[in-house]
């Protein structure tokens, strides 16, 4: 039976969870749910798809997350991420930056649960996959204790059953985007409260999980006897994807070996290539690599290896080769 993919998921991030970025994940995990960036509804509609939304079958299980508050474009929108194999369309009610403010969706959409509701119906009626929420607690002078279960409500009376939460309000007024991921606090006991007053829908947390040790401590049953249904990681994934290697054994309980760093991009190699091929830069590829070694000796070398030579011209595989060698050296020297 393959696990439920929300169990751990990698985040939505702007600038940062593209095609590549995502395929370099998936040669750490097989099971792990992965999201693009947010993309808006117009942006489906009238841009250029392919680059928008185009994605590599490996890639599954994906999930594409639309941005947007008008239900006609929105439903059209997550039927052409269907159309497309996305496996689930999300809707950002949770993104706080000044351009989805004024575009009337991301965060500011907590103050508004009916037209969220609204959004929901029109994206299921559209699409056999699972239609899916992400939010915040709340924004600004909301009280998150009504402000969650007043939007998770309306969205569960449209047929939404699964939810992740933020566990942090936005502060729309005062704090920039990435003040927003850090400075409110954390109150991950709401959420949990949140799935124990609703236990019949998928509650997944997201917001300050630092490592998989913390997502699994989040995964099983706490002195209150609740145990959450997911954990979404962000810049701890991203910055150490590394990590993503043994969540398929210690998150979803798969009898396989952990991926370690070297195997993950040696097994990602056949992807830069078929990608280099169609005359992606290799700069563009590898960025979403620097990380990984965190931690080992030789991952400065890694990281400017990768930096300085991927953006020459022509630059190919022999880049990642010089950098994967130049950890083996520091390793062999720190073994002698």
């Amino acid at each position: 039976m393959t696990p439920p993919a929300h169990r751990l998921s990698v985040a939505p991030m702007m600038d940062w969870t593209d095609r590549h970025c995502r395929a370099f994940h998936r040669a750490l995990t097989k099971h792990a749910l992965l999201y693009t960036e947010m993309v808006t509804a117009e942006a489906v509609l009238h841009g250029d798809r392919e680059r928008l939304l185009g994605f590599d079958a490996m890639e599954h299980p994906v999930a594409v997350q639309l941005g947007g508050s008008d239900p006609a474009k929105l439903a059209e929108a997550a039927r052409i991420g269907a159309d497309m194999g996305y496996d689930e369309i999300n809707l950002n009610v949770g993104c706080p930056s000044d351009r989805v403010q004024s575009g009337r969706f991301g965060a500011c959409l907590m103050r508004e649960p009916a037209l969220v509701a609204d959004c929901m119906t029109a994206m299921r009626a559209a699409v056999d996959v699972p239609v899916t929420v992400k939010c915040r607690i709340g924004v600004d002078d909301q009280e998150p204790e009504v402000a969650l279960f007043d939007l998770v409500d309306a969205c569960a009376a449209a047929g939404v059953t699964s939810f992740t939460v933020h566990a942090r309000k936005a502060w729309l007024q005062g704090l920039s985007p990435k003040e927003n991921r850090d400075v409110p606090p954390l109150d991950y006991g709401l959420v949990r409260r949140l799935k124990a007053e609703r236990p019949g829908l998928t509650i997944c947390l997201n917001g300050g999980v630092p490592s998989l040790e913390a997502a699994l401590d989040h995964l099983a049953p706490g002195a209150d006897g609740v145990a959450l249904d997911g954990v979404m990681l962000g810049r701890a994934a991203y910055h150490e994807p590394a990590l993503l290697g043994s969540a398929d054994r210690g998150v979803f309980g798969q009898d396989v070996a952990d991926v370690d760093a070297f195997t993950a991009v040696e097994t990602h190699k056949s992807y830069l290539a078929a990608r280099l091929a169609e005359g992606v830069p290799l700069a563009a590829m590898t960025r979403h690599m620097l990380g990984v070694m965190h931690g080992r000796p030789g991952a400065r070398a890694f990281r400017r290896i990768l930096t300085v030579e991927a953006i020459r011209p022509a630059a190919g595989l022999d880049v990642v080769d010089r950098a994967l060698d130049a950890v083996r050296e520091a390793e062999a020297r720190r073994a002698a």
